[in-house]
C-alpha cells in the first residue's frame, strides 16, 4: 500500500511534531509514502480568496505530480483535503482545466483530472481497513475520555469531499477512536470552526470559539480533544492559554494530532510522538494512559 505524500506546510511548520508522528504510525502500519517532489501550500485561506485560479493552478502542479507516481496523494491535514478536494472538483470543467493546464505547461506538467485525494482519517478506515489496525493497538487507552474535532474542511462542502458516496466518513473519527479503545466523548462543536479563519481580523470571536469548544468537552469530563487538522490544533492548543484568560477559566485541554492518538495506541512513546512540543501540557492524559515519559 503506497500513497503520494502531501504533508502540506503547517506539518512542517507551525505544528511541526504532525509530520513524524504522521511518519512513525505509517512505517509501523506498513504503508509506504512516497513524499511529493517540490509539492507547495494549497493556497488556504488568503490566496483562494484573493486569486482562486493561481491557488487553483498550484493545487493542480500537486495533482500531475501525484499523476506522474500513479498513486492516490495521502494528506494528513484537513484543510490541505477540503481546499484540495474543490479545487478538483473545478477542474472537472475542461475549459478551466485547460486554462490551468496552460500555466502549467511552463514547467512541463499537465494534470488530467485524475488525481485523489485522501486524508490519512479515511485511508485508515477506507482502504487499510480497521481490522487490519486493530493487531497493532498494544496499548490499552480504555481509561481515556476523547472528544473529536472534526473543524470545518473534511466536513463541508459535502460534494467536494465524497461523502454521499462514503457516508461513513462523517462519523469516521467517532469510529476510529473507539477503535483505539478509548470512550468517546461527543459534542455538538465537533464540525464547527475552530475560529483560526478569523483570528488576524477578529481575535476576541477566534478566542471565544476556542474557549467554547474546549471548555464544552472539559466539562464533559474529556482528557483530550483529537483532530484531523492541524489548524485546527494550532488555534486549540496554542491559543487556548489567552481563550482561557478571556473566558476567565482554567481549561487545561490537551489537545492531540490524530497520528499521536494511534501512536499512542500503538505503544509508542508520548517523546518520539512530540507530545513535549505542545502549548497545553499532556502530562495529565500522559500520567492517566500510564505512558510516563516512555
Amino acid at each position: 500500500m503506497k500513497y503520494a505524500f502531501y504533508p502540506g506546510c503547517v506539518s512542517q511548520g507551525g505544528a511541526p511534531e504532525l509530520y513524524p508522528a504522521a511518519k512513525l504510525i505509517c512505517q509501523r502500519l506498513g504503508i509506504e509514502l512516497e513524499e511529493i517532489r517540490a509539492w507547495t501550500c494549497c493556497g488556504a485561506g488568503v490566496m483562494q480568496e484573493k486569486n482562486q485560479l493561481f491557488g487553483d493552478t498550484l493545487n493542480a502542479r500537486t495533482m500531475a505530480k501525484a499523476e506522474q507516481l500513479g498513486m492516490t496523494i495521502m494528506t494528513i491535514c484537513s484543510t490541505c483535503q477540503g481546499v484540495m478536494g474543490q479545487a478538483n472538483q473545478r477542474m472537472q470543467n475542461p475549459e478551466y482545466l485547460a486554462e490551468i493546464n496552460s500555466h502549467l505547461a511552463e514547467e512541463g506538467l499537465e494534470y488530467k483530472g485524475t488525481a485523489e485525494i485522501k486524508h490519512l482519517l479515511w485511508i485508515l478506515i477506507e482502504d487499510y481497513g480497521l481490522e487490519n489496525l486493530t493487531p497493532h493497538i498494544t496499548r490499552s487507552l480504555g481509561n481515556l475520555r476523547i472528544a473529536p474535532f472534526y473543524g470545518c474542511y473534511i466536513v463541508r462542502p459535502t460534494e467536494a469531499l465524497g461523502i454521499e458516496e462514503h457516508p461513513e466518513r462523517q462519523t469516521s473519527l467517532e469510529t476510529l477512536i473507539e477503535t483505539l479503545g478509548a470512550i468517546l466523548i461527543d459534542f455538538a462543536g465537533k464540525t464547527r470552526c475552530c475560529g483560526f479563519p478569523i483570528l488576524t481580523i477578529n481575535e476576541k470571536n477566534s478566542m471565544a470559539m476556542v474557549g467554547k469548544h474546549t471548555s464544552e468537552v472539559k466539562d464533559l469530563g474529556a482528557d483530550a480533544m483529537v483532530t484531523p487538522c492541524p489548524l485546527c490544533h494550532l488555534n486549540l492548543d496554542g491559543f487556548q492559554p489567552k481563550a482561557a484568560k478571556q473566558a476567565q477559566r482554567a481549561i487545561d485541554m490537551p489537545i492531540l494530532h490524530l497520528p499521536q492518538l494511534i501512536g499512542l495506541a500503538m505503544g509508542i512513546s508520548p517523546a518520539e510522538l512530540g507530545l513535549k512540543k505542545h502549548i497545553v501540557s499532556t502530562a495529565p492524559l500522559e500520567l492517566k494512559l500510564g505512558a510516563g515519559s516512555r
